[in-house]
């Protein structure tokens, strides 16, 4: 790194032109991250915590088949690389003559991923949540559902927030991996300009510093509501 700084600061001319690489780049990213990346994570945190939810309560629930299948989902999702799971959606289903969009396909891969994971968060917060409380519901004459919906999952969400805020944070990082199924996200953006004026360290550091900041402002956020939620506990 220091010679690389050093043969930057040596030559003005390169350091010009690094400086207009720089400033060249830097809208394009940014577009990338605004348009693609960011709704990207929206979207596919949002599926991925209804699937979760879905997964969760199947955890839990009485009926052993669903069970089964919910073990099934979150082992084979939590045992196996995202990156694998996103190859085998978008270049292996093709070789059964199922052809997924690139973007659909993130958008499959990312959702799955998110829903196992996420499951397991909103099943322990469920669970953590003491049986008093049911039988609480139950004996004013709510059913299994409205004493779900209206007393159990409530409380669930305030328990569960903060590690879902680190697993939304995460999947801003984890679309990056997008970019090889051939989804034009910011990662792939910077993957084009790079390899068309060979400064990579120059662009990927850049790409890592708009992830930075968003992250950075992500965790702010989370921070916030953290704070928010701490003041009804």
């Amino acid at each position: 790194m220091k010679m690389y700084l050093n043969s930057i600061f040596a030559d003005p001319e390169r350091t010009a032109r690094l400086i207009d690489i720089a400033q060249s780049s830097f809208l394009p990213l940014l577009k990338g991250a605004i348009f693609v990346t960011i709704p990207l994570t929206i979207i596919t945190f949002i599926v991925g915590l209804l699937l979760a939810i879905l997964t969760a309560l199947a955890r839990i629930s009485h009926v052993k088949v669903l069970q089964y299948i919910a073990r099934v989902y979150v082992s084979a999702i939590r045992g196996t690389p995202l990156l694998v799971q996103l190859f085998i959606i978008f270049y292996g289903l093709p070789t059964v003559g199922i052809i997924i969009d690139s973007y659909l396909a993130a958008v499959i891969g990312f959702s799955l991923s998110v829903g196992a994971y996420a499951s397991e968060i909103i099943r322990a917060a469920i669970l953590s949540t003491p049986k008093g409380q049911w039988e609480a519901g139950y004996s004013i004459g709510m059913s299994y559902t409205q004493v779900l919906r209206r007393i159990i999952l409530p409380q669930a969400a305030r328990v569960s927030i903060p590690p879902l805020s680190n697993s939304f944070i995460s999947l801003v990082k984890d679309t990056s991996l997008a970019s090889l199924v051939l989804v034009t996200e910011m990662f792939r953006k910077a993957q084009e300009i790079a390899s068309s004026n060979y400064e990579f360290l120059l662009v990927y550091s850049e790409a890592a510093l708009i992830y930075w900041v968003i992250c950075f402002f992500l965790s702010i956020v989370q921070q916030m509501m953290e704070k928010k939620l701490d003041r009804y506990v």
